[in-house]
């Protein structure tokens, strides 16, 4: 939960450290408008994806499934600036499987909070190996970093490719590969 009140005085602080009035007529709700800002963007906080991956269904087929192009939105902990992009998500069921907006929630989960891409790819793998119980899951996230894209070195259109792999996809370079070559489609 955010403390509006807090989060409030800072953003004030931080407009006269960089030299704006924050009591001049395009600034007075500014304050405010980035509290609720904030705890939109950082919803994730506090949550974790069990809720979402506790509702399951049998599956006699316990070949692999893909959710791919999940867009996600997230901010830099070191900078926090956004960066955003998508993940794409395998795993192999053991006998029971998730609904696929429940996949999504589960990247919602620990993209809403400061969060650095490869820790958020690793910890969405890690939630669906705990709750899914899958023979194995591959999570793959693409992203752009704007602390890289408009300040720093500016090299916009660059991207992050963070992978993870669990259970028999770390084993399986074919598996891999299909994964690979399903996301590209």
């Amino acid at each position: 939960m955010v403390d509006h009140e807090k989060v409030e005085k800072a953003v004030r602080m931080l407009l006269e450290g960089i030299g704006e009035d924050p009591d001049r007529e395009g600034l007075k709700e500014t304050p405010s408008r980035i509290a609720r800002m904030y705890e939109e963007i950082c919803g994730g906080m506090g949550q974790t994806a069990e809720k979402h991956l506790q509702k399951t269904f049998t599956a006699e087929n316990n070949e692999m499934v893909i959710e791919k192009d999940i867009t996600f939105y997230s901010m830099c902990e070191h900078h926090m600036l956004p960066f955003f992009g998508k993940v794409h998500i395998a795993y192999i069921p053991n006998g029971k499987v998730a609904g696929l907006s429940k996949l999504a929630r589960t990247v919602e989960v620990y993209a809403r909070r400061l969060q650095l891409q490869e820790q958020m790819t690793a910890q969405v793998a890690d939630d669906l190996m705990k709750y899914l119980q899958p023979k194995g899951v591959m999570v793959m996230a693409a992203g752009e970093h704007t602390c890289m894209t408009m300040r720093g070195v500016k090299k916009p259109g660059s991207k992050t490719v963070s992978v993870v792999t669990r259970g028999i996809f770390a084993e399986d370079t074919h598996l891999q590969n299909m994964f690979f070559n399903m996301v590209r489609e």
